[in-house]
């Protein structure tokens, strides 16, 4: 399991308190918390640790990672800002151990390496989907601007592009109200929505489309990128990764110590290096500008997307997403015992492919008046109804009682 030890960097002061600071990073794992707290930036590390193990597995970099090199990691997700003389961050991934090095005196910190014991390498696609993706699809034309995007955005708005071309003029439904479905129009280099029998342009729908298209389009565009066989996956390599694994493959041939089964063995190692077998989807609120029947819809969407060894990482404010998520746990539970009949009512409610195992999930709560983290609790596998979601709305009922009270007082 993917974990990470962060302390004293930005919002973060005391981290995780229990495993000695390190938190556990599952198959579905959601961060919570007020704003301010730190959500989006544990999923930014997350996201920029693994993106950094992977980039030395491949050779795009090399360890120790600089200074200035650290910086620019960072300042992908602007959180250059955030680097303080006693931070510390600590990651473990499926093949290396990665740790903030340099002393608590000095901001001049570096990043050295670890390998750690791993059988096989196994290199994830990663995309962060970030909360001002409403903006690629608010506007018409969207790559005629993309060069004044920076950061993740703009990754972002490169992936988008690549959802929208490989699925030109095809109808992409999605998973909101009643099979709405978008489309991307080669000859006026457009999308549009397809609502019944009329067609709108996206730019000129309402703000729930703006934020579902991209991330819907995104996640399912890089599902099946991360499907494709091997074959495939190795022409879309970059020229210098090209170059490189033609270099390993051309030096491993002239070796003459490997019998036949032995260099199919290390020319499987060194393909493992470049191919990425597996997709990181890390979404900031996902919820953004949709109903609640929208969130569960897309929530079950997205669970969907990640099966396999996929990963689906979260930030919300939503209590909607949490409570949907232990729908989605105790449809996991009930389905293994229960005959075809209930199963068929259960899909009605959860579908199949999109229950969570209780093992696979983690939930975790920010504060942001301490830094601190702390796991969500769970009752026989499932989320805890005890979390500061659900407490804000507790909150509401207790203000509206006292407000009945005040009106009881003056009649």
């Amino acid at each position: 399991m993917i974990r990470i030890r962060i302390r004293n960097f930005g919002p973060i002061k005391e981290g995780y308190p229990e495993n000695d600071g390190w938190l556990d990073v599952s198959k579905v794992t959601v961060f919570i918390g007020n704003q301010g707290s730190g959500k989006s930036t544990v999923a930014k590390l997350i996201s920029a640790f693994m993106w950094l193990e992977k980039a030395l597995l491949r050779g795009d970099m090399h360890a120790p990672v600089s200074n200035k090199e650290l910086v620019e990691l960072i300042k992908f997700h602007r959180l250059q800002n955030y680097l303080q003389p006693n931070s510390e961050i600590d990651y473990e991934g499926t093949s290396l151990k990665l740790s903030l090095n340099g002393g608590k005196s000095t901001l001049k910190k570096t990043i050295v390496s670890e390998e750690m014991n791993s059988k096989a390498i196994r290199l994830p696609k990663i995309m962060y989907v970030p909360a001002e993706r409403n903006f690629l699809s608010s506007i018409e034309n969207i790559n005629k601007v993309s060069n004044l995007i920076v950061g993740s955005l703009q990754n972002y708005s490169i992936e988008f592009r690549s959802a929208q071309l490989a699925h030109k003029g095809k109808d992409i439904e999605l998973p909101i109200n009643n099979k709405t479905k978008v489309v991307y129009d080669p000859n006026e280099d457009d999308n549009y929505l397809l609502i019944g029998n009329k067609r709108l342009k996206l730019s000129e729908a309402s703000s729930g489309f703006h934020s579902i298209v991209p991330l819907y389009w995104v996640t399912k565009y890089l599902t099946e990128f991360v499907k494709q066989g091997e074959k495939k996956l190795l022409q879309l390599l970059s020229p210098d990764q090209t170059v490189r694994r033609n270099n390993e493959l051309k030096e491993l041939n002239l070796s003459s110590e490997l019998d036949e089964k032995g260099l199919r063995s290390k020319e499987k190692k060194i393909n493992e290096k470049y191919l990425c077998k597996y997709f990181v989807n890390i979404v900031e609120e996902p919820e953004q500008n949709l109903f609640p029947t929208s969130q569960r819809l897309l929530l079950n969407s997205l669970l969907a997307f990640n099966n396999g060894s996929n990963m689906l990482i979260m930030t919300t404010h939503s209590p909607y997403l949490i409570n949907y998520l232990t729908l989605a746990v105790k449809a996991d539970i009930v389905k293994n015992s229960i005959d075809d009949e209930a199963k068929s009512k259960l899909k009605g409610i959860v579908p199949d492919e999109s229950t969570v195992s209780a093992e696979d999930l983690r939930i975790y709560e920010l504060n942001e008046l301490d830094g601190s983290i702390k796991r969500l609790e769970d009752h026989k596998g499932l989320p805890s109804d005890e979390n500061y979601l659900n407490d804000s709305l507790h909150e509401s009922n207790e203000l509206f009682a006292q407000l009945q009270e005040i009106e009881k007082g003056w009649r």
